[in-house]
């Protein structure tokens, strides 16, 4: 017990008065620092590590000050503090509370306060890769992969199991719109694998905030098998001005499309948006859209051109809105028990070409013209009103493989009589919406697929099987798919468009 207590005394070294770049914000601290002579120190206090209450999901914010720059992060009791100088809040922390081991989570570099030093013993590792994890081209490529024959179950630290990439994320209030949208795009591979392996310094703080939901999404030496989304809902409310909150549920399509615009932005050097990006490469696709003026009726929402023939405008899209048929209003007792069902190729017809949309002053009809690698579409289940915002209950039924989609396009059409090249997409992600709208029942839910062919169903922190040919019975909203069947004809014309 004696020489247990010499050793934590030892205070023998010189102290070392400097200022590191550790210490930016805080120019008039002196940061005490005691020489640690080829590491002799580092086993001191690192027994008073406790991992299990740990937890870095949050965002870097001093506990006392609320202060963003050089956060620690107390390995004892877990909680932030700026600062480590003599003056600062995680020095005063360590010697009324004491508690003496802290991480930079930023530097991820460990000191011993308050004695100053700096540790690198290597039992912190995990530690280290549980802020910021890392992964190898050699490990992106096994997501993508079923699990070899004998691996290991990959468990948490109270030692239960949990598949990295298909766990349940919190809902504090009512972000599970966000949750169901990161999960979908987390599942997408090459745009999944370019946020996780590229070095995002320099781009904006909503995209490097992705990234790193990510990278913890799919984090096999997690502490917990599951995830808080919290630094980038901070993110989110702070880069739409307040439009998207973690306190009130928004839309979930709204908010796919506002992200995935805002991360095309973010990629951007210095602030600018780019002509092309991952997501651009990803989910960008064209087509055409044909504009009839209807004589009968006042033209008022389509620009004038001068005459009153058909326009034709090529224009891009990320997704695809697909237009339910209206729900009966009026329904006898046998309808009543009834649930409308429509398949999705009925819904996909909007896009052939020749199926005319009403809108006042005009129709309009669309004509797919070249195909992205990752297909969203979205179904236009909610209509809203000056009061109230109304729901259509429509199932829509859907392959879960071999979706084609390529008869919509008129690729492969070389003279009259010639069918459309096929190109056909697997089903990755479906988002669902259950409940009433504005109402305390109202809940999204995301079903996954694992590349072993078993898909999960999400929601909040449950994750639970579910059988593929079951996934149509829930209200459909969003799905996200990958192109699958691809001929050789096909992958030329793609390779020339610039997505080989």
């Amino acid at each position: 017990m004696t020489e247990h207590v010499d050793k934590r005394r030892r205070v023998a070294s010189p102290i070392v008065s400097t200022n590191t770049d550790d210490e930016v914000g805080q120019p008039h601290h002196t940061v005490a620092t005691e020489a640690n002579p080829s590491g002799a120190y580092d086993g001191l206090y690192l027994d008073s590590v406790n991992r299990s209450v740990l937890d870095f999901d949050f965002e870097k914010v001093c506990s006392v000050s609320l202060a963003h720059t050089n956060v620690y992060a107390c390995l004892v009791c877990g909680k932030y503090f700026q600062g480590r100088g003599k003056s600062s809040h995680a020095y005063f922390h360590s010697i009324h509370q004491d508690h003496h081991v802290y991480i930079h989570l930023t530097t991820l570099k460990v000191y011993i306060l308050p004695e100053g030093y700096e540790v690198t013993d290597p039992s912190l590792d995990d530690i280290r890769h549980v802020i910021d994890p890392k992964f190898t081209p050699a490990q992106l490529a096994t997501l993508n992969c079923p699990p070899a024959r004998g691996a290991p179950a990959v468990t948490d630290l109270a030692r239960r199991p949990y598949l990295p990439g298909f766990i349940g994320i919190s809902n504090n209030n009512h972000n599970d719109y966000v949750n169901v949208v990161v999960q979908a795009l987390g599942h997408t591979p090459g745009f999944r694998d370019y946020f996780m392996g590229t070095d995002l310094t320099g781009r904006s703080e909503l995209v490097q905030r992705f990234g790193l939901a990510l990278r913890k999404l799919w984090n096999p030496r997690a502490f917990r098998g599951q995830l808080s989304l919290h630094e980038l809902l901070q993110e989110v409310f702070k880069t739409s001005q307040g439009k998207f909150t973690a306190t009130s549920q928004g839309d979930a399509a709204d908010f796919m499309m506002w992200f995935l615009h805002h991360l095309h932005r973010g990629l951007g050097a210095k602030g600018r948006p780019p002509r092309t990006s991952m997501v651009y490469e990803s989910f960008q696709g064209e087509m055409t859209v044909t504009t009839t003026p209807n004589r009968k009726q006042p033209v008022t929402m389509i620009p004038t051109t001068g005459n009153d023939g058909p326009t034709e405008v090529r224009t891009s899209f990320l997704v695809l809105s697909l237009d339910l048929p209206p729900a009966l209003i009026f329904q006898d007792e046998v309808e009543k028990n009834l649930v409308p069902q429509v398949p999705i190729d009925d819904l996909l017809a909007k896009f052939d070409g020749t199926t005319t949309q009403e809108l006042p002053g005009c129709t309009r009809r669309y004509r797919l013209h070249r195909l992205p690698r990752y297909l969203i579409l979205t179904v236009k289940r909610f209509t809203r009103t000056n009061f109230t915002t109304e729901k259509n209950p429509t199932l829509v039924t859907f392959p879960v493989t071999g979706l084609d989609v390529g008869q919509l396009t008129r690729f492969g059409i070389e003279k009259e009589g010639d069918e459309p090249q096929s190109c056909r997409y697997d089903l990755v992600a479906n988002i669902s919406h259950s409940g009433r709208v504005g109402k305390p029942d109202s809940a999204y839910t995301v079903d996954l697929r694992r590349p072993t062919g078993q898909w999960y169903r999400i929601q909040d922190l449950n994750v639970e099987t579910i059988d593929p040919q079951r996934l149509f019975l829930s209200e459909t909203y969003i799905q996200v798919s990958i192109i699958n069947s691809l001929d050789a004809k096909m992958v030329k014309h793609l390779e020339r468009t610039g997505y080989s």
